[in-house]
């Protein structure tokens, strides 16, 4: 029974990780498509696009290594999974710092627009990140 009901919710949010990783794929791709299309000179927003795009390729891919490695689980597992969940939000707080380092870097040393657009999709990307695993960290305490 317990081993069963964290499978499903392990289940649940590599679903939740796989739609985030497909919208921003999708939402980069697509801005980047219309920045094309019109001919715009827009660097905030062209690099915004691209970090959604190849975070959200990489999301993608991670979660559906994830998906393959799905399977009931002992107590050892689910605290391996825990600790796992942990280190995430960890490094999710850190991307999120990263893309803010870059974006007020960049805004101060002269405007550079790239990468202040770059490090906005970082942080959007690390934000996303650990609203999905601050979520799952806080079901696995229920079950646990």
């Amino acid at each position: 029974m317990w081993s069963d009901t964290l499978l499903a919710a392990e289940r649940s949010h590599l679903l939740r990780v796989i739609l985030w990783a497909v919208t921003s794929a999708t939402l980069g791709t697509t801005l980047l498509l219309i920045i094309t299309v019109r001919r715009v000179v827009a660097p905030v927003v062209q690099w915004f696009a691209t970090q959604a795009l190849v975070w959200g390729l990489l999301e993608l891919v991670v979660a559906a290594t994830s998906w393959r490695s799905l399977g009931m689980r002992d107590v050892s597992g689910a605290t391996r999974l825990d600790r796992l969940t942990w280190l995430h939000i960890g490094l999710d707080a850190g991307i999120v710092g990263i893309g803010l380092t870059l974006a007020i870097v960049a805004w101060l040393q002269g405007r550079r627009l790239a990468v202040i657009g770059a490090g906005l999709g970082v942080v959007v990307q690390g934000l996303g990140l650990l609203l999905l695993n601050l979520t799952f960290a806080s079901l696995l305490a229920r079950l646990i």
